[in-house]
């Protein structure tokens, strides 16, 4: 795993820090990887979303690849598991 290093000003420091013991991250790490995911899931749902869309407007749709499916499973996949934490 490559690691990468930031920098924060202090008061965004403080916020993490404070997120990471509210939600019960174990570690910063935890909680900036859990923010990455999530704006991963976002970026697949505007694709879709926009596909969608453009195909209401009559336009034909692409068909989907294989990473199209697979990333569909994967984002099904995170969300039945963030359901069943709850």
């Amino acid at each position: 795993m490559e690691t990468i290093n930031i920098s924060l000003p202090d008061a965004l420091r403080t916020y993490v820090e404070k997120r990471v013991i509210q939600d019960g991250y174990d570690t910063t790490s935890e909680y900036f990887r859990e923010l990455v995911q999530q704006d991963q899931r976002r970026q697949a749902d505007e694709r879709l979303e926009a596909s969608l869309l453009k195909s209401l407007d009559g336009e034909p749709a692409k068909p989907f690849a294989k990473s199209d499916i697979e990333e569909v499973r994967q984002a099904v996949s995170t969300r039945l598991s963030e359901k069943r934490k709850v």
